[in-house]
């Protein structure tokens, strides 16, 4: 039991260590994401995360998945969703949006402001809350 326990406590570690990174882009300025909690759900083998993000004027995000589904809420600004098999679509403050598991997706702040969004990531436990795509 402590040996899962330590396993589950370096793995949300792991995940909020890279989740601080800014996101890297060759298009644009840096997005930055912050876990802002994580924690395990009662259905086994799921977590939840609640993340803080970023994108400033100019910037994007990289084409990229979740491997769980993906609530967003727009609190300052405006995105812009590039979404896998959908119109690309802009979301203003107080707007939402949904993403599936496994949709390739990318935001983009074509604003003249910085765009600040809270996301939950509900995810398997031990897989990265963002994967690029290739």
């Amino acid at each position: 039991m402590l040996k899962n326990s330590l396993s589950g406590i370096a793995v949300m570690f792991a995940c909020f260590a890279i989740s601080m990174q800014p996101a890297t882009s060759a298009q644009g300025p840096e997005v930055v994401r912050k876990v802002l909690m994580q924690h395990d759900l009662p259905m086994p083998g799921w977590s939840e995360a609640l993340v803080s993000v970023e994108i400033p004027v100019g910037g994007r995000e990289g084409r990229h998945t979740h491997p769980g589904p993906l609530l967003v809420y727009v609190t300052e600004g405006a995105i812009t969703l590039d979404y896998e098999g959908q119109p690309t679509k802009t979301y203003k403050t107080g707007d939402t949006f949904y993403v599936e598991a496994d949709k390739i997706h990318e935001g983009i702040n074509m604003g003249n402001v910085p765009a600040r969004a809270l996301a939950s990531f509900v995810t398997p436990k031990g897989q990265p809350l963002t994967t690029q795509a290739k």
